[in-house]
């Protein structure tokens, strides 16, 4: 039912930014960022809570990573500053429509690449 598509991604030197975006087609629940990187298990990176404002971190990203958005245009956000070879990852946006579901809906990935 929803559909996301991620932008952004690109190749970064060390302690550089980027930002990504997510535009969903419908209305949300919450919706988070996940990453993937080479040889590694898919992890949590950071959600918004849209009703409350309220956002949640993982703790290798805090102080760091910065996520927001505009639930009135259905647009997802991921401000990501001092990136390290170790955020190297395919990221993708995910959707829940309830508090208690899980991510249900995500995007096809953007990807992000850290090198010097």
């Amino acid at each position: 039912q929803v559909q996301l598509v991620e932008s952004g991604g690109g190749l970064v030197q060390p302690g550089g930014s980027l930002r990504l975006s997510c535009v969903a087609s419908e209305g949300t629940f919450a919706m988070g960022w996940f990453r993937q990187g080479p040889g590694k298990e898919r992890e949590f990176v950071a959600a918004i809570r849209w009703s409350t404002g309220n956002t949640e971190y993982a703790d290798s990203v805090k102080g760091r990573f910065t996520i927001s958005g505009d639930n009135a245009k259905k647009t997802l956000y991921l401000q990501m500053n001092n990136l390290n070879p170790e955020d190297t990852a395919v990221y993708r946006c995910a959707a829940k429509v309830r508090l208690f579901k899980n991510y249900d809906y995500w995007g096809q990935g953007t990807q992000v690449t850290v090198s010097s």
